[in-house]
């Protein structure tokens, strides 16, 4: 099964499609750009995106959105992660948690399908912390500086992918999907 993946970001599309070859399912760059409101919810976000990219294409596709909240930050800077990534990075996030004891921290990712009547949505969620410095080579974003409870102490930058895809927020989420894909009930769907 293919389906339209409505990203920019090709480290996305590369790791959403390691995630769904077990189960038969390759994404492939949606031909539309993929429009992004802005708001304190991933779903929203995610939602938004994928009934727009739908009502362009349609045909069946994903979107993707996914955000660092870390705790002593209030959460910040959530769903507007991307962004901040681009203007302060992991740099400018490390010096935003000096002298914080409390380090911990998820990354948080939405999956949302849409394919005419059917529109589901699939969450996946990574507990972990923020290190005190950037560490490993690997990923994008913000993985030098998260540290998943999962990885014994690791960054998802000293993962490689396939490691990181077994516990990563985007993996649980593209997982959660290909079994819905996978599966011909769909419980899930959402008119």
């Amino acid at each position: 099964m293919e389906l339209y993946f409505a990203t920019g970001n090709p480290h996305k599309l590369a790791e959403a499609n390691l995630i769904l070859k077990k189960f038969g399912v390759t994404l492939k760059p949606a031909p539309s750009p993929k429009i992004e409101i802005q708001s304190d919810s991933l779903e929203e976000i995610a939602q938004y995106a994928a009934r727009a990219a739908y009502s362009s294409l349609r045909c069946p596709l994903v979107v993707e959105d996914s955000g660092l909240f870390i705790e002593s930050l209030n959460g910040f800077p959530g769903p507007y992660s991307s962004y901040v990534y681009k203007t302060i990075g992991c740099g400018g996030i490390l010096r935003l948690m000096e002298g914080r004891c409390n380090r911990e921290a998820s990354f948080k990712c939405v999956v949302f399908y849409a394919g005419g009547e059917v529109m589901c949505s699939f969450v996946g969620i990574a507990k972990g912390s923020i290190a005190e410095e950037p560490r490993g080579s690997g990923g994008f974003g913000f993985d030098p500086i998260f540290m998943s409870e999962d990885l014994n102490g690791k960054t998802f930058s000293e993962t490689d992918p396939s490691e990181k895809s077994a516990v990563s927020h985007r993996g649980r989420a593209f997982r959660a999907l290909g079994e819905w894909l996978s599966d011909s009930g769909r419980e899930h769907t959402l008119k």
